[in-house]
């Protein structure tokens, strides 16, 4: 699986789940911004 489609994963998931980027990030314990970068594959981590 390449960034773009764990980003498009990620980002289905969590919307699926109902969730917030904010409520991912507080349960994964980061940043909004960091799971923004995630979902639109900015972030190489």
């Amino acid at each position: 699986m390449n960034q773009a489609e764990m980003g498009r994963t990620i980002q289905a998931l969590r919307r699926e789940r109902g969730m917030t980027q904010e409520a991912l990030a507080g349960m994964l314990g980061v940043s909004a911004a960091a799971v923004s970068k995630w979902e639109t594959g900015v972030s190489q981590s």
